[in-house]
Formats: structure tokens, C-alpha cells, sequence
């Protein structure tokens, strides 16, 4: 997972966001805030996740599958971004 490298910066702030989102969820429930905003928080965490996940795994796919100067048997460019469709759509 090299290449994360040239995006970890990047990486890295969205992970900070998720940390201040989860510190958020625990002042909730520490401070018996309603269950309505609790779960506004934790969806919007889930939110994070998944974008953290979903550009983690589009970067995998650019880089260890598509690229044909690495690999030489990488797979179809066309099918790769098929994929990635279908996966960003499961991930919303």
C-alpha cells in the first residue's frame, strides 16, 4: 500500500475528521443527548468511513490492478471503472 503515500496527507485529515466525529458520539452519550442527534452523529461518521473506504479501495484498483506499466497483466481500464461504479454505489 505504497501509494498511499503520495495521498497521506489527505488520508490522514479525513481520519482526524472520523476521530473528531466519533469524540462527538461520546460527548453525546456522555451528556444524555437525544437519541435523534446521536444518531445524526453516527451516521455522519458511518458517512466518513465509507468515503475513507471507498477512496482506499478505488486507489488499490488504479494502482494494483489498472496500471498496465506495473502489471503487466493488469485488467481492463473500461472494467476497472465498471467496477469502481458498482462499488461507489454500494458504499453510498
Amino acid at each position: 500500500m505504497a501509494h498511499t503515500v503520495h495521498e497521506k496527507q489527505k488520508l490522514l485529515a479525513r481520519i482526524k475528521r472520523i476521530k473528531g466525529l466519533v469524540d462527538a458520539i461520546e460527548r453525546a452519550l456522555e451528556a444524555d443527548a437525544g437519541c435523534e442527534q446521536v444518531l445524526h452523529l453516527i451516521a455522519g461518521t458511518r458517512g466518513a468511513m465509507t468515503g475513507l473506504m471507498s477512496e482506499v479501495i478505488e486507489d488499490h484498483v488504479r494502482n494494483h490492478l489498472v496500471d498496465a506499466g506495473k502489471h503487466p497483466n493488469a485488467l481492463n481500464p473500461e472494467a476497472a471503472e465498471q467496477l469502481l461504479e458498482v462499488v461507489r454505489t454500494y458504499l453510498k
